[in-house]
């Protein structure tokens, strides 16, 4: 049943969607999964700021896990792609508990920087990158029903968004009031359970998709490898600005709130940013659209910036909670659009490592702005956070208008 039928019979599509059989075993699993995207590194700088009293160190650190994150999720998504997902994600998931116990251990012990540092990528290299995974096997599941696979990624979206309601207030709240430690601990036992979970269900898991043989006789002549997709081209760079803008808000809030005396509330105002964008994607994808993807993509990633940027001017919490409603609501359409773009445009055989090329960048981003903006905070408080954020969310629509032809939108 297409969304379109189903409105006429006054059913909701996202409940349709979600009796596809296996439909909601996978994403639930995959939903538990990802929630230490929105608490690992928050979680990771609330245990280090408590530890040594310096936001830039810490958000170093969590910095680094991301840049292993996005140098090695790309290369899992392709061995996913080639040996199936159930195989590679259990492997990964062995290693990643191994490396966080040892980071947890380091971190406790009050190591050097080197040695958090160096724990860190490794941790953060092999965190199970959930996203991509899921919304491969809704492509899967889904075959080529366009309409269904749109609510399909929209309802991955505002998941998405619903775990970044949840666990910055989570880990927040553990970190501050319970011990330092049990934010990020939470956030890996949680990555570790629900990956086991959705590992474990083979039904709906894609077939394994081995690379044509021209594309691995090309391999051996040692050419530069090409991208999944044309538009990542565009959507790479503009996903690592829109990276470098979340964690700028995230650390920006955290410092916001603590200059006003109300430390632990800076997960309730996170979630509320979250919440908007929840409700932005719900509405989105319930929507027949007319307008081509890419000009859907540059259109919300210029709303997403301009909500960004109205953050300066807030007086307080309570007016600062009031805009993130609002500004939120542009973010999960974004992501939307861009993963419908990538889905579009990559061959079969590299859907997956298309997918994780969009985690990736974001990761990078998330990266930079970790190191840059705890420094700019130390040095001049919580605005200065802000203005950086705004000025990575002007660096991204700038990139999706220079580069708006990969994207399918006319000149």
């Amino acid at each position: 049943m297409t969304r379109v039928e189903a409105a006429r019979e006054g059913r909701n599509p996202y409940l349709v969607l979600l009796r596809t059989p296996g439909a909601l075993g996978f994403s639930a699993s995959a939903f538990v999964g990802r929630m230490s995207m929105s608490m690992y590194g928050l979680g990771t700088v609330l245990l280090l700021v408590s530890l040594t009293g310096h936001y830039g160190a810490a958000g170093t650190v969590a910095g680094a896990g991301s840049i292993g994150y996005s140098v090695l999720s790309p290369y899992i998504a392709k061995l996913a792609d080639r040996f199936g997902q159930g195989r590679v994600l259990l492997s990964q998931v062995v290693v990643f508990t191994i490396a966080f116990a040892i980071f947890i251990a380091c971190a406790q012990l009050r190591a050097p920087f080197a040695v958090l540092l160096v724990t860190g990528v490794v941790a953060g290299a092999f965190m199970p990158s959930m996203n991509s995974m899921v919304r491969t096997r809704w492509s899967w599941v889904l075959g080529g029903d366009t309409e269904r696979l749109h609510s399909a990624f929209a309802l991955e979206s505002v998941n998405d968004e619903l775990i970044f309601v949840i666990g910055p207030a989570l880990v927040t709240l553990l970190a501050t009031q319970v011990f330092a430690a049990s934010g990020v601990g939470t956030a890996s036992l949680l990555a570790i359970a629900g990956t086991l979970v959705f590992a474990l269900q083979r039904r709906t898991e894609p077939v394994p998709r081995p690379e044509p043989r021209q594309a691995r006789s090309a391999g051996r002549t040692w050419r530069v490898p090409s991208l999944p997709a044309a538009g990542l081209v565009t959507l790479s760079p503009a996903f690592l600005a829109l990276g470098a803008m979340f964690t700028s808000v995230d650390l920006s809030t955290v410092a916001f709130a603590t200059e006003h005396g109300h430390k632990p509330l800076a997960g309730l105002v996170l979630g509320t940013y979250a919440l908007g964008s929840a409700i932005g994607g719900l509405w989105y994808g319930s929507r027949r659209w007319r307008a081509p993807l890419g000009r859907r993509f540059v259109t919300t990633t210029g709303l997403a910036a301009a909500g960004a940027a109205i953050f300066i001017a807030m007086p307080g919490l309570l007016a600062l909670d009031a805009a993130c409603l609002v500004a939120g609501m542009a973010i999960a359409p974004t992501l939307i659009a861009g993963y419908a773009i990538l889905e579009q445009q990559a061959p079969p055989h590299r859907t997956t490592e298309a997918m994780a090329w969009l985690g990736s960048t974001i990761s990078v981003g998330v990266a930079v702005g970790s190191a840059v903006v705890g420094h700019l905070i130390d040095a001049a408080g919580a605005r200065a956070g802000y203005v950086f954020a705004a000025c990575c969310g002007a660096l991204a629509v700038t990139i999706c208008l220079a580069g708006r032809r990969r994207l399918g939108v006319s000149a």
